[in-house]
């Protein structure tokens, strides 16, 4: 399933959203929201001509990621539940760190009708510019638990020398 443009809004923002980030959009047809959809039925499995089928456009999901230091390093962690370290790459280029990969559901080519479809499945990708100065020649990569784990040695910003004035 393709993810949505503004899959990363606040549910609350969902319908304001359909109205200012689509123009797509059929503004005769309903939009599902979430109270909606626990009283709407699930669309025909032949029925391709359903709202969201319209407004779905290819973009890749985003990875959530937090960045911390330590004194000696920093730290970017990311949630990949479910992602092999086969289907993973991190790259580093002048202060850049991409993460990207591809998170598999299985076969779900037997299926032949979806009730709820609420988990991201697909390729995803996070750029991101780290805030400090690192040496990129000393990282380490962990996946455990789910979790990616990359450490940078930080590079030592020199103290501030006192000038006398003569």
């Amino acid at each position: 399933m393709a993810r949505k443009q503004n899959d990363d809004l606040l549910i609350e923002d969902e319908l304001a959203a359909a109205f200012l980030n689509d123009d797509s959009m059929d503004l005769a047809e309903p939009v599902a929201t979430p109270q909606a959809a626990a009283t709407t039925p699930a669309p025909a499995a032949n029925d391709t001509n359903t709202a969201w089928d319209d407004q779905e456009e290819d973009f890749p999901g985003q990875l959530a990621v937090d960045v911390y230091e330590t004194d000696e390093n920093l730290i970017i962690k990311a949630r990949t539940a479910g992602v092999n370290k086969e289907d993973l790459d991190v790259s580093i280029s002048d202060g850049i760190l991409t993460i990207s990969g591809t998170l598999s559901s299985g076969d779900d080519t037997t299926v032949s009708r979806w009730h709820i479809q609420e988990c991201y499945w697909g390729e995803f990708s996070r750029t991101l510019a780290l805030p400090v100065a690192v040496k990129e020649d000393e990282v380490s990569a962990v996946l455990k638990d789910g979790v990616l784990t990359i450490s940078f040695a930080k590079v030592k910003q020199e103290q501030a020398k006192k000038i006398a004035i003569q």
